[in-house]
């Protein structure tokens, strides 16, 4: 059992360590802050392990559920306000998400490690349309140890009609056109 924490414990800071504010007290400071390159991974199908069970109450205070949207593309975005590439790549993915509105691809945000009031102010003045999750203590985060993992912030999951993670982007997505076809691929599948 208490292997089992120290595990969790490990894969938790490793998580939130790829992308640390420098303080709580200013949320947009970026000292410190440390983001993944943009490498992406695709698993082969046989590699594909389940997503875990996703379930949580939207910024709008909705229940999402991940499992009841099998059969569809889910695109997975962890992010936080106070990490600069999410600011940046904010307006890609929404614009993403308006130009694969009529496949069946749903994209959900996972925001992490902040209470939802500066998330709610982030998807406001980014436009953002698609559903977003609060995760303040990153419990949701750590559910997806054992499948391929968000390695930082931000990190962009893309995730089969079975429900397996297929595909991960680490650091902000910078191209509308790679995650289309990426996403793209997937709905191929």
């Amino acid at each position: 059992m208490r292997g089992t924490h120290l595990l969790l414990t490990a894969l938790l800071v490793g998580v939130l360590a790829g992308c640390t504010p420098a303080s709580t007290s200013a949320p947009t400071s970026e000292a410190g802050f440390v983001s993944g390159d943009g490498t992406l991974k695709v698993l082969p199908v046989d590699q594909r392990k389940p997503a875990p069970e996703v379930v949580g109450k939207t910024l709008t205070g909705q229940i999402f559920d991940l499992a009841k949207l099998k059969g569809s593309v889910v695109v997975l975005n962890v992010w936080g306000s106070w990490c600069g590439p999410c600011r940046a790549e904010a307006p890609i993915l929404e614009a993403t998400y308006k130009e694969l509105a009529s496949k069946k691809v749903t994209f959900i945000g996972l925001n992490t490690r902040e209470s939802p009031a500066p998330a709610q102010a982030f998807v406001r003045n980014f436009s953002i349309t698609y559903p977003n999750i609060s995760d303040p203590q990153s419990q949701l985060l750590l559910g997806f140890r054992g499948t391929l993992p968000p390695a930082a912030i931000p990190s962009t999951l893309v995730i089969d009609k079975q429900g397996r993670v297929a595909a991960r982007i680490i650091g902000p997505v910078d191209s509308q056109t790679t995650l289309e076809n990426l996403i793209n691929d997937v709905v191929a599948q």
